[in-house]
């Protein structure tokens, strides 16, 4: 297809002719100490396209975004939009230049309103320039209805899903007039496939109307779907654009980590011996589940499939004391235990390892050595109380050096690591707790390939070692492909179970939509 030439127009949607949009970055290098975040990046993303970022985590590609939108400082190059050097010192310059970009971890008001997150800091107001809740709602309405979603703009965002508060941030950019160029930084993470569905078709309307677009996935699927071209980073560097649908799918994560990954899962060293029943959830009943009882052996990986909201992650919850067991009963290892909390439920031996890692997984103002001690203050600690900190400097190396944890000192901020580095230091702080039951709940969202393969690894070898792991994942390849046995999950009740080597997609798609299997 022959490219729209600068001096081309294109028409947006109110009927406006304007120029195709060209973005450029020109020799843009970021350091932190100890690493060097991006290399001298030199690339453009055009108007009219839909353009991939992929690489690993930490490969520099929410580095690059961060630079553009003005969280971070370039340590040299620069930037041009439509040929004009920027320079945003905060992202509210990067939004009043018509630039928006979503991040993975969100950047939402929970206590707002749908309509007061969406209009923030550009409410309408009346004549009396006092605020017009109503007009912002009538507003937020239309665009929600663009979405196709069924939420209300009066609703707080701290009662929506995380999925629903993720279609919130993306709305918000989508509602300002002035936008040029929008960064979905790996937006489909909680989203069903409804809401991508509904997302894909925003993104198309964006890019009709020529927009620079700019999306962050894993999701190979995602890239082969929605997107015209991929910019390929690694090690901080800049590597290659192609053409999404010229080159293989193999051939693109071979260039993004360097190496012929193969199958993932057929090389996996799964653990071959399944031992007794470790785990028997009896009848668990809370706010958000009914009447939920399986078992977990030693060994095994159980995985967990349904669409968002069966309720896979609320019986975790009501397992482990997160929210309150209306009914039913919890035995490990033949005993009955109660678990009025997370803590207790560590002192159990059970680990949850959460979806949101933002909110419920790391403690963003400690450091990487912080984040993984947090859970063993009591084991760091003498008779009165004073912690040791050789203790926690030789649990942090531990956890690093096991885990590889990519990060220049155990003392580094864990919100400057990637996201699949600070997944793992979720993890080994769960496991220097030495559990019986490891909870992994959506373990890889929002990780590359390359460290999707090294959790999986690790994953088999906890279930070698005698523990118990259960997997929550809506990617229904990683359920099946790591997972011995699979419940599906429906309507916040178990629909079915079934043994992994019986397992297919239409099976699973089945009892999580209808509840049973169609032959």
């Amino acid at each position: 297809m022959r490219r729209t030439k600068v001096s081309e127009v294109i028409h947006d949607k109110k009927g406006r002719k304007e120029m195709e949009s060209i973005l450029e970055f020109k020799h843009i290098s970021k350091y932190f100490p100890g690493v060097k975040a991006l290399d001298d990046i030199c690339f453009k993303a055009y108007g009219g396209e839909v353009l991939a970022f992929l690489g690993e985590n930490g490969a520099g590609k929410s580095t690059l975004l961060k630079v553009l939108n003005g969280d971070y400082q370039p340590d040299k190059g620069e930037y041009l939009l439509n040929g004009e050097q920027k320079h945003f010192r905060s992202p509210h310059e990067a939004i009043e230049e018509g630039i928006s970009v979503i991040y993975q971890e969100r950047q939402i008001l929970l206590e707002l309103s749908v309509a007061e997150n969406i209009y923030l800091g550009r409410m309408p107001s009346n004549r009396l320039g006092v605020i017009d809740i109503a007009k912002a709602n009538k507003m937020a309405k239309n665009i929600i209805e663009d979405f196709g979603l069924p939420i209300q703009p009066s609703t707080k965002v701290k009662d929506l899903s995380i999925a629903y508060q993720q279609m919130v941030e993306i709305m918000k950019a989508y509602s300002r007039d002035n936008l040029k160029v929008i960064c979905f930084d790996e937006p489909t993470a909680s989203l069903s496939d409804a809401e991508i569905d509904s997302l894909f078709e925003i993104i198309k309307k964006l890019k009709k109307e020529g927009k620079i677009i700019i999306y962050v996935s894993h999701r190979m699927s995602e890239i082969q779907r929605i997107t015209d071209k991929v910019a390929i980073f690694k090690d901080g560097q800049y590597i290659a654009t192609v053409n999404t649908h010229e080159v293989p799918e193999k051939k693109l994560i071979q260039m993004m980590v360097g190496r012929d990954l193969g199958d993932i899962y057929a090389k996996l060293d799964k653990s071959k011996e399944i031992g007794d029943i470790l785990l028997e959830v009896k009848g668990v009943s809370s706010d958000y589940v009914k009447e939920v009882s399986f078992t977990l052996r030693k060994g095994e990986v159980l995985g967990f499939s349904g669409l968002v909201g069966a309720g896979r992650t609320e019986i975790m919850r009501a397992i482990i004391g997160a929210d309150k067991m209306r009914s039913g009963e919890v035995w490990l290892e033949g005993k009955k235990i109660v678990n009025r909390s997370p803590k207790e439920a560590v002192a159990n031996g059970i680990v949850l390892v959460p979806e949101d890692r933002k909110l419920q997984g790391i403690v963003s103002n400690l450091s990487v050595a912080g984040n993984i001690n947090i859970s063993l203050l009591d084991r760091n600690s003498n008779s009165i109380g004073v912690i040791s900190t050789a203790k926690e400097k030789s649990e942090a190396r531990k956890g690093i050096d096991t885990f590889k944890i990519k990060t220049p000192s155990p003392d580094k901020k864990i919100v400057e690591l990637s996201g699949g580095n600070q997944q793992k230091c979720i993890v080994a702080r769960g496991i220097a707790t030495q559990p019986k039951v490891l909870i992994l709940d959506e373990p890889t969202k929002g990780i590359d390939v390359g460290a999707k393969s090294e959790f999986y690894e690790m994953i088999c070898e906890f279930a070698k070692q005698g523990l118990g792991v259960i997997l929550i994942s809506s990617e229904l390849p990683e359920v099946m492909g790591l997972s011995d046995r699979i419940i599906v999950m429906k309507s916040l009740r178990i629909s079915g179970e079934i043994m992994a080597s019986d397992a297919t997609e239409d099976k699973l798609l089945s009892l999580g939509m209808i509840g049973e299997v169609k032959e």
